[in-house]
């Protein structure tokens, strides 16, 4: 039998993990306990992956220059990234919350929403959410700041507004009280354009953007404009989506005839590479293994694998999908099939996985992203993917997307 609940029956927990990585780092070395830390490469082209509360009261943030950084705040011990014990933290405290919640959805990394709705009729929901909270620091070492509301919005407007350390409570009814006197560009989904273009027109606080009228923000902004509104005013039903952890993304093309062709192979490999590399990041995970199938022209089909540092970079899932299949053709066959899968896939959202590149290349990177999100990932790939095929082939058959599969599987 299912319920159905209106918003100011909802019972919906926002929780985040406080400078996830960097409270990673401190239980691996308490000697970084109370000291200003930042998480990233130790060069001056390096960009901030993470920084502590510390190093945040001096202007520091996530995705910023390292340079800039350490002239921000000098004494700021800096750490090499450890994706690996990211990860491990993080299923650890994925883990706890399966254990105590009837439903929850994990939207990144070191970010949860859990549905309480129709709990306290057993438990207090405050009560039990404050509970988890304790559970959660017992069993990982980890603090968590949480919020209840009505729904995701609000809880996540008062998780932020409050970290760290928040446990925070909306009351129903008060939503569109609690957003009023914010910053437009504290609610979630309104960017730096977005807020921008609203501050031009004397828009600053929620309150004033909620008392827009509907249609002239549908005419500024488009569809974009009406879920805005409803937001402006502390309305969201969007639900928890029951959390599934995903097992692989893979990708492979079979060749209309079989080739031992290096450079054709090779152009075929790279297009799959970024195609599971694009794929991944719209996701939002990362990735741990990398495994990359031939089937020979005898339909004979081996694999070779590769545990690489978690990423969602297409360069270094390239590279290393490059040298598995140098490794793996060991034999003088014709090739009928290549493909490349993707596995020990994590949540995340920190795009920013090359902590030693600059970040004029993760901008760029973030541009073709856009780029192919618009238009799609066929019609923007590195010029090595595209390679005149075999002779007898025709020209139609050269563009790998038309050949291509993305699969998804999920447990």
């Amino acid at each position: 039998m299912s319920f159905l609940y209106s918003q100011m029956e909802r019972q919906i927990v926002h929780l985040d993990l406080d400078a996830f990585f960097v409270n990673v780092e401190r239980l691996k070395n308490p000697e970084l306990k109370h000291v200003p830390v930042l998480v990233g490469g130790h060069s001056d082209r390096a960009v901030v992956a993470a920084a502590s509360y510390e190093t945040r009261k001096f202007g520091v943030h996530s995705a910023m220059p390292m340079k800039l950084a350490r002239r921000l705040c000098p004494e700021a011990v800096i750490v090499g990234s450890d994706m690996e014990s990211y990860a491990r933290f993080s299923h650890l405290v994925t883990d706890v919350i399966e254990a105590n919640v009837p439903v929850y959805e994990k939207s990144s990394i070191d970010e949860f929403y859990i549905d309480m709705t129709g709990m306290d009729r057993f438990f207090g929901c405050r009560k039990y959410a404050a509970e988890l909270k304790q559970t959660i620091y017992k069993e990982t070492g980890l603090i968590i700041s949480y919020a209840l509301a009505s729904n995701k919005l609000l809880s996540k407007v008062a998780t932020n507004e409050k970290k760290p350390e928040a446990a925070e409570y909306v009351p129903p009814g008060t939503e569109k009280a609690y957003l009023a006197p914010l910053r437009v560009d504290r609610m979630p989904m309104i960017g730096k354009k977005t807020a921008d273009l609203l501050f031009s027109m004397g828009v600053e606080t929620i309150k004033v953007l909620s008392e827009i009228p509907r249609p002239m923000l549908e005419n500024l902004m488009g569809k974009n404009g009406a879920e805005l509104w409803k937001r402006a005013n502390g309305i969201d039903d969007t639900p928890i989506v029951p959390y599934r952890e995903q097992k692989s993304i893979s990708t492979e093309t079979t060749f209309p005839q079989d080739t031992t062709d290096m450079l054709f192979l090779r152009a075929q490999l790279t297009y799959l590479a970024e195609r599971a590399g694009f794929e991944l990041r719209q996701q939002q995970k990362l990735a741990g293994c990398i495994t990359v199938k031939i089937r020979y022209a005898d339909f004979d089909t081996v694999t070779r694998q590769a545990t690489v540092t978690y990423t969602a970079q297409d360069h270094i899932i390239l590279q290393q999908v490059l040298d598995l299949f140098n490794r793996l053709y060991d034999r003088r066959v014709r090739i009928r099939l290549v493909g490349i899968k993707l596995t020990r896939l994590v949540p995340g959202n920190y795009q920013i996985n090359l902590f030693d590149d600059t970040s004029e290349m993760i901008s760029l990177f973030q541009s073709m992203d856009t780029i192919k999100k618009r238009f799609g990932p066929q019609y923007l790939c590195r010029g090595s993917a595209f390679v005149e095929a075999p002779p007898g082939r025709s020209n139609s058959q050269h563009q790998p997307a038309k050949k291509t599969s993305i699969h998804v599987s999920k447990l």
